[in-house]
């Protein structure tokens, strides 16, 4: 008789494993693989949805509308596009540059369909939390800390690192986190005009006696250091609506900053030095393009605060989605995988060639400007680059172009007013990351507005 030593559930893992490994050997050895079981079934479905082709104009979902009984989801069909195959264009139909959907990286995923791919079990992750009783996975947090040492965007040693759906959730809990509690004064939370809305919107929103909107950090830069009100500055670099690299403009004892470094990877900005800031805030839609995954995080430096986000988080919603951190998780695995490089590469590619056009475009017109953003050094790609921001910063030139989103609509293209951002209306956001045929739509639409004016040639 053979005594065993030790943990019993140690041994009887060793044992699987050793089948498990005689059982791969031995399907090896004749050649074969493995015969899928309760896998097969839903990745066939995934398969045969995927290969609908909508004719290149729209895609077909597991989760997409069926036609009568029938098993096969319909084509959504993409903006400006119709017809049960997509394929019929919608005449004089608006282009949408509106929004924040990164759709340009959409093709980069459909390259890598197999790498990216995930068949999850039923039963797979059904707790509350994982087995060491958080609700983050380590994995992913390692891979992260991992992808910011690889890009060299943020510094991340000795820092702690919060899970939320998306940035937006983020955002709230860091707000939270860095107000007073029981304060005789709430925390003032501001930021530098233009400003991302949800800052105001979700400020006001919660209505809190610990925090309120007060608006543009101008009104606020000449506060004495000595004077106790509280405040939160958001930092927002680069900056969204007009990509520029924004730096906190209030400092002193009572002044606590977030910074919103969503758009701080090298698709969209050069990337000179690792970000250092006490509170810093990622976002996977604009690193991978999965804005529908709702997942972002947070790298802190101060234990307290991070305490104080745990424990809004926990009380909000319970920690993040289980599958939305699985599925991050294998992303961010193929970006590794390929060094980074891949990725980077065609975003900026596509970004840059985008950009190269809309200036083209308005190159002859004295109409309308944009943003200017000077090129910098980007450690990652190791040479100088020239920005590729996410948005262009359109602004109306003439006297009588107050409402330049106006101008714009008369010219069927739809994108978002300044007042949307606390800036004048004579500027308009108009979205770059969006589909190809989004932009392609929009760019046909704009040639034909710059055509039009006095001494320009039909372009």
């Amino acid at each position: 008789m053979v005594k065993i030593f030790g943990d019993s559930k140690f041994v009887l893992c060793l044992v699987f494993s050793s089948v498990l490994n005689l059982l791969f050997i031995i399907n090896l050895s004749v050649g074969g693989r493995w015969n899928l079981s309760w896998s097969s079934e839903g990745a066939a479905e995934a398969e045969a949805v995927a290969a609908i082709s909508c004719s290149g104009h729209g895609r077909a979902y597991l989760d997409g509308l069926v036609l009568d009984d029938e098993r096969q989801p319909l084509c959504e069909c993409h903006t400006c596009y119709s017809g049960p195959d997509c394929s019929q264009l919608l005449p004089n139909c608006a282009a949408n540059v509106d929004g924040g959907d990164p759709l340009f990286l959409e093709p980069f995923w459909m390259k890598h369909a197999a790498s990216s791919a995930l068949v999850v079990s039923g039963w797979h992750r059904m707790s509350y939390s994982y087995d060491d009783d958080t609700s983050s996975s380590k994995v992913l947090e390692k891979h992260i800390r991992k992808l910011h040492s690889l890009v060299g965007n943020a510094d991340t040693d000795n820092r702690f690192i919060i899970f939320g759906a998306g940035s937006t959730q983020v955002i709230s809990a860091a707000i939270y986190a860095l107000s007073p509690d029981n304060a005789s004064s709430p925390a003032r939370v501001v930021a530098s005009i233009p400003y991302y809305r949800l800052y105001k919107a979700q400020t006001e929103h919660f209505k809190s006696v610990d925090f309120k909107f007060e608006g543009d950090t101008t009104a606020w830069r000449n506060t004495s250091t000595s004077n106790t009100t509280k405040l939160i500055e958001f930092v927002t670099s680069p900056n969204n609506p007009d990509g520029q690299m924004n730096r906190a403009v209030l400092h002193g004892p009572y002044v606590k900053a977030i910074h919103d470094r969503a758009y701080y990877w090298p698709h969209f900005t050069p990337i000179p030095a690792p970000a250092d800031e006490d509170l810093m805030i990622f976002t996977l839609s604009k690193l991978t393009g999965h804005a529908g995954t709702r997942f972002g995080w947070a790298v802190i430096k101060d234990k307290n605060v991070y305490e104080r986000m745990t424990n809004h988080m926990s009380l909000n919603s319970m920690g993040v989605s289980k599958d939305s951190q699985l599925r991050a998780l294998k992303l961010l695995k193929v970006i590794l995988e390929r060094k980074g490089r891949e990725i980077f590469e065609f975003g900026y590619e596509t970004m840059k060639a985008r950009w190269e056009i809309l200036n083209k475009t308005l190159s002859l017109s004295n109409r309308f400007s944009l943003q200017k953003i000077p090129p910098q050094y980007c450690n990652f790609f190791q040479e100088v680059k020239e920005p590729s921001p996410a948005y262009a910063w359109l602004k109306c030139e003439r006297e009588e172009d107050k409402d330049c989103h106006a101008v714009l609509k008369a010219a069927n293209i739809m994108g978002r007013e300044g007042s949307r951002f606390s800036a004048e209306d004579r500027y308009v956001r108009l979205s770059m990351i969006r589909r190809r045929d989004d932009f392609d739509i929009f760019i046909e639409r704009l040639k034909e507005l710059v055509s039009k004016e006095e001494g320009i040639n039909a372009m």
